[in-house]
């Protein structure tokens, strides 16, 4: 890795830290600079201004999360195992990623609606894609349902649940979990066989 990369690398790692602790208005370039252990100028050299930090900190901490969920959907799990786990682990996730935990809390709204467009997403819903596909081959999904679509639908809704479980608190939200989980079922699932009656 280059001293350039590595410089990049230290601030933004610093703009993640400092940004989720004091939030976007409340933190200085200078300070972020500071913490880096580089000149209060240097993060110019990498990003134009403040907000081009922010939006490039906000995507790294995310992409951090998302890696994480990403790999419960690549894992050789059971159908609902990972849809289970894919949540939990964004969750358990989020708790270390702090940039990405604030924004999610709602406590940065001129970014909040960004998050449905973070880069990291397209990955995760491309993995959900094709596990919705695979299993659809393997015949424990649906043949009747669009791949593409329920992965990202389930994208969209693994969000706004990570998004209402930072806001709230796991506590109040945990005795839904099961009743989540049978609204997957019933969408994904493929219907029982009807038997026959004497």
């Amino acid at each position: 890795m280059t001293k350039g990369a590595q410089t990049r690398r230290a601030i933004l790692a610093s703009a993640i830290a400092r940004f989720g602790r004091e939030g976007f208005r409340a933190t200085s370039v200078a300070e972020i600079a500071r913490d880096a252990g580089v000149g209060s100028t240097a993060a110019y050299a990498y990003f134009p201004n403040k907000e081009a930090l922010f939006l490039a900190a906000l995507d790294e901490d995310t992409a951090g999360v998302i890696s994480e969920g990403l790999s419960t959907v690549s894992e050789g799990l059971g159908l609902e195992d990972w849809r289970q786990i894919l949540l939990v682990t964004l969750v358990q996730a989020v708790g270390h990623h702090p940039l990405a935990r604030r924004v999610l809390a709602g406590l940065e709204p001129d970014v909040t609606e960004r998050v449905l467009e973070i880069p990291a997403l397209a990955e995760l819903r491309k993995a959900c894609t094709e596990r919705l596909r695979a299993e659809q081959m393997s015949g424990t999904v649906r043949p009747d349902i669009d791949p593409q679509a329920v992965g990202n639908g389930l994208v969209a809704i693994s969000l706004s649940l990570l998004m209402s479980l930072v806001q709230l608190g796991t506590g109040l939200a945990a005795p839904y979990g099961n009743d989540v989980l049978a609204v997957y079922a019933a969408a994904l699932e493929p219907f029982p066989l009807a038997r026959a009656t004497p």
